[in-house]
């Protein structure tokens, strides 16, 4: 959400010069969030970190600064709105993962989800989401119109390419003792499906008896009980590397280096790593569930995420068979070149000027 965030407004905000933006932030902002002239940074206490904080920050904060600026449209990038205010709005919800697993979510945040977002879906005047999966299931889950509903895919970042062997022995030197690896990127979220990764790989390692390692990036915030256990009870927990959070530039090499993605997560609204590593070339296992078909085509391995040997299988095909990795290494360049932030900004404002033409025939 993030990364959708800043490339599509740091994009909008060059391309309009005759629109005004007002950034609304809950904390002193950086300046490099200020893309243009055009945009007027705004601070609005308090800073909305905890459900009660959010409610406070949506329903107060939020439609008095619209008021005060004259707003003619709310664009919200995390799907967030106001019930308080009468400026039109635009949300984009890029999943309804707390809807199918909600208790992979802390209590008070799962319920302020999955009370407001089916009533942000039915006030907004569009909705934007990343996938067509994404968007029948908001028609289906939240009974709304499909034809308000726009598909603006998600861009990879322009920094994602392949890397010279040179490059990638380095690589695997500094981060696996100069083993091949298979790869996992993210926030480390039960529906990423970790255990199940770390279950697939035990069971490749048991009967391929290979010095490849498991690396995984990302922040341990969401690591649970679960995840520990079975960690915990890996005859080749050494073989898993973890890496914590890395800068841009050490995600492009240590995604470009590795032997395969392995993105085998039970819901995803998108699944943006799929895309970094096909743009680098790599191949990638990934789930046959939820966007992860729609976003990998025909350029990936797909897996059933709740079946340990399907994922193993998988692992074992890659490591094994040269032609396979070849393969999808040209299929998944051919298929990231589909996707970029400027198609996706380009589709967002198609978006914000059909919500602004329903406006003005609504207040004709």
């Amino acid at each position: 959400m993030g990364w959708f965030a800043y490339h599509t407004l740091k994009r909008l905000t060059a391309a309009h010069p005759e629109v005004e933006f007002i950034f609304f932030f809950d904390r002193p902002w950086s300046p490099e969030f200020i893309f243009n002239k055009n945009v007027t940074p705004v601070a609005l206490f308090p800073q909305a970190r905890h459900p009660f904080l959010y409610y406070w920050w949506f329903e107060y904060s939020i439609p008095a600064a619209l008021k005060k600026y004259k707003a003619d449209l709310f664009l919200s990038p995390d799907g967030y709105l106001s019930l308080s205010t009468k400026v039109p709005q635009l949300a984009v919800i890029h999943d309804l993962n707390f809807e199918h697993y909600p208790e992979d979510m802390p209590f008070l945040t799962r319920n302020y989800y999955t009370y407001f977002f089916p009533r942000f879906a039915r006030i907004s005047e569009r909705i934007a989401t990343v996938s067509a999966y994404s968007k029948k299931d908001i028609v289906n889950c939240y009974s709304i119109n499909e034809n308000k509903i726009d598909v603006v895919y998600n861009g990879v970042n322009e920094d994602f390419h392949p890397l010279p062997d040179t490059e990638k022995d380095e690589i695997r030197r500094k981060y696996t003792g100069g083993n091949e690896y298979f790869l996992f990127v993210g926030m480390l979220h039960q529906r990423k499906n970790i255990a199940n990764l770390f279950r697939a790989f035990e069971k490749y390692k048991t009967q391929k008896h290979s010095n490849t390692k498991l690396l995984i990036v990302g922040h341990k915030k969401w690591w649970t009980a679960e995840m520990e256990s079975v960690y915990n009870s890996m005859e080749h927990k050494n073989d898993v590397v973890f890496s914590g959070r890395v800068s841009i530039d050490d995600l492009v090499k240590i995604t470009a280096s590795a032997l395969a993605m392995t993105y085998v997560s039970y819901f995803e609204g998108f699944g943006v790593p799929i895309l970094e590593a096909m743009k680098c070339g790599v191949p990638v296992i990934t789930s046959n569930v939820t966007s992860m078909p729609e976003v990998s085509a025909d350029a990936s391995v797909l897996v059933d995420p709740f079946n340990i040997d399907s994922i193993a299988g998988a692992m074992n095909a890659i490591q094994k068979d040269e032609n396979l990795r070849l393969r999808l290494s040209k299929a998944g360049i051919e298929r990231s070149k589909e996707f970029s932030w400027d198609k996706t900004s380009a589709k967002l404002w198609e978006t914000i000027e059909k919500a602004c033409l329903h406006i003005s025939h609504k207040s004709h």
